[in-house]
C-alpha cells in the first residue's frame, strides 16, 4: 500500500526521497494547481530546474519519458507516468506576498514561496533564492504572439504524476493558494503526495 501524505489547501509538503523511490502526485479534488520543487539531499543549492529542464528536453510541457534535470544539468526526477491531460507550467515563477501586491491582492495572502521557505526552515535549510516550481496542473498557454493567458486546470480527482527520483532528494509540494487568473477552478484545495516505494 503506498503511504499518503496529504497536502492540505494552501500548504505544503515535504519529503525525503531515495534514489529510485517513485512517487505520484496527486490532483485529489480536481482543477489544483501543485507548484513542485525537488532539491539535492547532499546540496540544496542543486535543484530541480525549469530552464535547465527546458533545455535537456527541448520543450515547455515535459511529458513521461522525459528525465528532468537540476540547475547543474544532472538528471533529478524522471516522469514515469501522468494520467492528467499533461498540461504543467514551465514558465511562471512562484506566487509569493510580492507578487499578490504587484496583482493588487494583501500581501499577507497565503503563498507558495512563504509556504516553499518555511518548510525548507522547517528542516534547517534557508534557501537564498526561490528556483522557478514545476506548476504540476497549471494551464498557461503561449499564445501565437508570445503572450501567455490562464485557463483554470483541466485536471480531474484522483489524476496524479508519478516521478521516479534519480538522486537522493527533498521533494517539496505547495497546494497552491492563489486565485489570480483562476488557475484553480475557484477556491483553492488539497492535494496528496503517495509514496509507491
Amino acid at each position: 500500500m503506498p503511504r499518503r501524505i496529504e497536502i492540505p489547501a494552501k500548504s505544503a509538503r515535504a519529503v525525503d526521497l531515495a534514489k529510485g523511490a517513485v512517487v505520484r502526485i496527486v490532483n485529489t479534488e480536481g482543477h489544483q494547481v501543485v507548484d513542485t520543487w525537488a532539491f539535492a539531499a547532499a546540496d540544496p543549492a542543486e535543484c530541480l530546474s525549469m530552464e535547465h529542464s527546458r533545455s535537456a528536453t527541448y520543450r515547455i510541457l515535459f511529458r513521461p519519458g522525459d528525465t528532468l534535470v537540476t540547475n547543474r544539468f544532472r538528471p533529478i526526477l524522471t516522469i514515469l507516468a501522468d494520467t492528467s491531460p499533461g498540461i504543467h507550467d514551465t514558465l511562471h515563477a512562484a506566487c509569493s506576498a510580492e507578487g499578490n501586491i504587484f496583482y493588487g491582492a494583501p500581501a499577507t495572502r497565503p503563498n507558495c514561496e512563504d509556504n516553499l521557505k518555511q518548510t525548507m526552515m522547517e528542516r534547517g535549510v534557508v534557501l537564498s533564492r526561490i528556483p522557478c516550481p514545476w506548476n504540476l496542473y497549471e494551464h498557461a498557454p503561449v499564445g501565437r504572439d508570445g503572450s501567455l493567458s490562464d485557463e483554470p486546470s483541466a485536471c480531474k480527482a484522483g489524476n496524479y504524476v508519478e516521478l521516479r527520483a534519480e538522486i537522493d532528494l527533498v521533494l517539496v509540494c505547495s497546494a497552491c493558494p492563489s486565485t489570480v487568473g483562476d488557475i484553480s477552478a475557484g477556491e483553492p484545495r488539497g492535494a496528496a503526495i503517495d509514496i509507491l516505494n
